[in-house]
């Protein structure tokens, strides 16, 4: 029995979820900040993220008047 919890996605799933293109994330891992990996050793083979190291690129935005507010107030 599995509770429907997926631990690994593909690239497309992921983008989809996180409205990115699978290049974004190529690039994301090609420059090291999301692992990637592959069950077979085979040419070609299918690249799987984890969905939480996907979750994990995701940062909160702050409005630019808080974050000009806090640069102020830092100095």
């Amino acid at each position: 029995m599995t509770s429907g919890r997926r631990d690994f996605e593909s690239l497309q799933h992921a983008a989809e979820r996180i409205d990115c293109s699978v290049f974004t994330l190529r690039e994301k891992i090609s420059a090291g900040e999301l692992p990637a990996y592959r069950f077979s050793n085979k040419p070609g083979a299918a690249i799987r993220v984890k969905v939480a190291d996907v979750n994990a690129l995701m940062r909160p935005v702050i409005p630019a008047e808080i974050y000009a507010d806090r640069l102020g107030s830092a100095k």
